[in-house]
């Protein structure tokens, strides 16, 4: 997916989920939220349902990538663990492969 259309879908689930969350919180709950004495609008009141959403989101963000980044970090750990594992058995049919490969490789001369 590009990088636009994944923005475009992020700019429209941001407003659909701010307007449908804002909107149900104020009718649904019958809530009015006062600052003071003063009654905020419903337009300010649903940008806090808004500002409540985004946190929401990078929590969840948050939680998703340290559970993913902990499993590919062990992963990557298992991986490498192997690798050093089977260089450490196997180093000495490596280094007589590697010695056997220098000796008969074809030497080709430079022909002008």
């Amino acid at each position: 997916m590009s990088f636009f259309k994944s923005l475009c879908l992020a700019i429209f689930a941001t407003i659909f989920l701010t307007y449908v969350l804002g909107t149900s919180f104020i009718e649904l709950l019958d809530v009015d939220v006062y600052v003071g004495e003063q009654l905020i609008e419903p337009l300010k009141a649903i940008s806090i349902s808004a500002l409540v959403m985004v946190i929401l989101v990078l929590v969840a963000l948050a939680i998703a990538m340290s559970v993913f980044g902990s499993l590919i970090f062990v992963a990557m750990l298992l991986l490498g663990g192997g690798a050093m594992l089977l260089v450490g058995v196997f180093w000495p049919i490596f280094l007589v492969a590697g010695v056997i490969w220098l000796v008969t490789r074809d030497k080709r001369t430079a022909q002008y």
